[in-house]
């Protein structure tokens, strides 16, 4: 079993017209113990930025921590509140300059950049980044997830039918996978 496999995880962000939805599983667990089913896998950033971190539970709590000092320290210096393409190339030096003992995380970064336009990435956990357009995936059950959001995705999507598209294939994705489920969050903006 891999270290990201650990405490399982799923983690999908999926873009609409003017807006974006990002979801996570509950579930904490050890290998296929459940320790916790109402852990928190997504962070707000600020009111349009949020980050999803899967993989080592301990490794995503010790990077979210850094990545909050490092805004703080944005908003202080530039006076205004971080881009998400600032924010995902932030995370990704992070990631990036603990690559030989890395932290054992996959991000997925989720925003509203200029003018309402909906930013989405992911990355491995060296920070190597991968834009899309319509959804991004992480986490144990990400294989289900690729299937079950090509099968319900559609462009231009609104906030009720996006948020409901979303719950949907998490819902469907986490059954399929032993290492993550009870339920989940889901966040559209």
């Amino acid at each position: 079993m891999s270290i990201f496999e650990y405490n399982g995880s799923a983690l999908v962000a999926m873009v609409g017209k003017n807006c974006f939805a990002i979801a996570s599983d509950r579930r904490l667990g050890v290998q296929l113990q459940t320790i916790a089913t109402d852990f928190q896998r997504i962070y707000k950033i600020h009111e349009n930025l949020f980050i999803g971190l899967s993989g080592l539970a301990t490794d995503a709590q010790t990077l979210y921590q850094r990545l909050v000092f490092r805004h703080k320290l944005y908003q202080l210096r530039e006076e205004r509140n971080m881009k998400p393409e600032t924010f995902a190339s932030l995370v990704s030096a992070i990631l990036y300059e603990k690559r030989f003992g890395p932290y054992f995380c996959q991000p997925v970064i989720a925003g509203l950049g200029d003018d309402n336009k909906p930013f989405i990435c992911t990355m491995d956990s060296i920070g190597a980044k991968e834009l899309a357009k319509d959804f991004v995936v992480a986490g144990t059950a990400s294989e289900s997830l690729y299937g079950a959001c090509e099968a319900m995705f559609k462009p231009d999507m609104e906030a009720e039918e996006l948020f409901e598209t979303l719950s949907q294939a998490l819902l469907s994705s986490v059954d399929r996978d032993c290492l993550s489920g009870w339920g989940g969050h889901v966040y559209v903006v």
